[in-house]
């Protein structure tokens, strides 16, 4: 009826010029994307570059309406990247997790896959690597003694230090 230059009916509690805006917005969409555009389940995952691209165009000055149609997405959707990315930049535009966090933490699937088989260089490397860990470990267990024995002879010497001090003031005061 629109390409023929009419209007349907306009439903009781509807807005006449509501109606014909949105016809005018679904005769874009079906003109530049085909019919199946305005077909229900047409979600698009779109990716954060995909995202970022779109909400740089109305960053550039072009109307939201405008690259809401040109890329087949609601305007609304488009409203929501852009105060995303406003508030948190590009990690506002990256997909998170849905749903509420897991209160059973016991419930996690656990793994069922088998790890993979080494190759004998690979177990070389592993039996290399883990006695490297293991001198590490020894050499920091050194240190870290080394570093309290030290601390034991400084506090030591302090405590003689203060001794030598009292001493000394005992004297001046008998004097």
């Amino acid at each position: 009826m629109y390409r023929q230059g009419k209007w349907p009916d306009t439903p009781d509690g509807t807005k006449e010029e509501n109606l014909h805006a949105s016809i005018r917005k679904w005769f874009r969409l079906e003109e530049l994307h085909g019919p199946e555009i305005l077909n229900h389940g047409n979600n698009i995952h779109w990716t954060p570059d995909e995202k970022l691209e779109m909400v740089s165009k109305v960053l550039a000055g072009n109307s939201i309406k405008a690259t809401a149609i040109e890329n087949g997405i609601n305007e609304g959707q488009l409203y929501s990247w852009l105060n995303k990315y406003k508030k948190d930049g590009y990690n506002g535009l990256v997909n998170k997790k849905k749903g509420r966090k897991s209160k059973n933490t016991t419930m996690k699937k656990k793994n069922i896959h088998k790890p993979k088989e080494l190759n004998e260089s690979e177990r070389e490397e592993l039996i290399r690597l883990r006695a490297e860990n293991e001198y590490m470990k020894a050499e920091n267990e050194i240190i870290k003694k080394e570093i309290a024995l030290r601390e034991e002879r400084y506090a030591a010497q302090l405590k003689a230090k203060k001794q030598r001090l009292s001493k000394n003031s005992k004297k001046k005061d008998t004097d």
